[in-house]
């Protein structure tokens, strides 16, 4: 899923794949990875989205498709409720502060964190530690 993000999900492929049934693979990846796989796939959509308009050679809609939507309201929908800012205003603002990261470390500071719990608190798809990205914005 993280290499072929833009292709569309089919669970029933990757079940076969680790000889699971759909249902018994949705349920081991919810636990592996505390969402279902259709909500991973949307959180990697976005990740490479923002990596896409930190670059800023593509608009929103080039972006939106080449990351594998078909609906740009779905897309900006979904990427404001993940990175808590419209694709534009994310676009439109610096991003200086990140080129002087390392790749690896771009991907941490950036990477986008769903809402869980008391306002404020965010979780990432992964689980590691919250990393404050104000200084690098």
């Amino acid at each position: 899923m993280d290499r072929e993000y833009a292709k569309p999900l089919d669970v029933a492929e990757l079940a076969r794949t680790a000889l699971m049934s759909s249902a018994h693979f949705s349920r081991r990846f919810r636990e592996a990875y505390s969402e279902s796989p259709y909500s991973y796939l949307m959180t990697r959509r976005v990740e490479r989205a923002q990596a896409l308009l930190r670059r800023g050679d593509l608009s929103v809609t080039d972006t939106c498709m080449a990351v594998g939507w078909t609906s740009l309201g779905s897309f900006s929908t979904r990427f404001t409720e993940l990175v808590g800012e419209a694709p534009s205003s994310y676009q439109a603002r610096s991003h200086e502060g990140l080129r002087m990261l390392p790749p690896c470390q771009t991907m941490v500071v950036t990477r986008p964190r769903k809402s869980c719990g008391p306002v404020g608190e965010e979780v990432s798809s992964f689980e590691e530690e919250s990393v404050d990205i104000t200084d690098y914005r």
